[in-house]
């Protein structure tokens, strides 16, 4: 039961997070990424499972993180060059470590998401 309500959660957010990524200059992929997860935790709370999916996905969003990560202005330079200012005073991010840092950690939820339902599926 406590994995079908995760898993609504889940699917609702996702949902949510790509509906505001709607307007993003980079929109096809953000609501692609967001819809992925979305659907996989929808077909969760019918007990429909796919393993192999949510590795492939989980690795992709991985490497893009990563990518995110190292990048110029990504989240390591928010980390120790701008000492981690707050990320969500304004949904408009004129810095670009501020959106890199955002899409970071919606990779690292998203995965997440999708490692639980993984995990339960085993």
């Amino acid at each position: 039961m406590l994995l079908i309500i995760l898993n609504c959660i889940f699917t609702i957010a996702f949902i949510l997070f790509a509906y505001v990524n709607l307007n993003d200059p980079d929109a096809w992929l953000w609501v692609s990424i967001y819809m992925v997860a979305a659907i996989a935790c929808g077909l969760a709370i019918f007990h429909r499972f796919y393993p192999v999916v949510y590795l492939v996905v989980i690795g992709l969003y991985l490497i893009y993180a990563v990518q995110l990560y190292f990048s110029k202005d990504g989240v390591r330079d928010w980390i120790f060059k701008y000492k981690k200012p707050s990320i969500v005073e304004t949904m408009q991010a004129e810095k670009p470590y501020i959106e890199k840092t955002r899409e970071f950690f919606g990779l690292l939820i998203a995965g997440a998401a999708l490692a639980v339902n993984y995990f339960a599926a085993s």
